[in-house]
């Protein structure tokens, strides 16, 4: 398969996610493992797991709404708080008339 064929959301992973990814596949969806494989507590594991399952849920909608999309992300990847992330999204629909 190559790179024009794969999914937008595979594409839209990070190396660290991706691999994330792998891991999880080789240790069969195993959690416990993944906590043993990158010496961190399975709650940890599961807070990362659930944010990669945000961003491929986020990515499949990213067509329909990219900036709305790229907000979410970096609220998703903590580079940003969820408050803030919303207050961009709502002063943008509101310059852009969507309310």
């Amino acid at each position: 398969m190559n790179q024009k064929n794969l999914p937008q959301w595979i594409l839209s992973l990070d190396e660290e996610d991706l691999n994330f990814v792998k891991n999880f596949i080789i240790t069969s969806g195993s959690l416990k493992e993944i906590s043993k494989l990158y010496e961190v507590s399975y709650p940890t594991v599961r807070l990362r797991l659930d944010k990669l399952i945000q961003k491929i849920n986020l990515n499949e909608k990213e067509e329909q709404q990219p900036f709305h999309t790229f907000i979410k992300g970096l609220a998703i990847d903590s580079k940003i708080d969820i408050e803030t992330a919303k207050m961009i999204i709502e002063k943008y629909k509101e310059e852009k008339g969507e309310k």
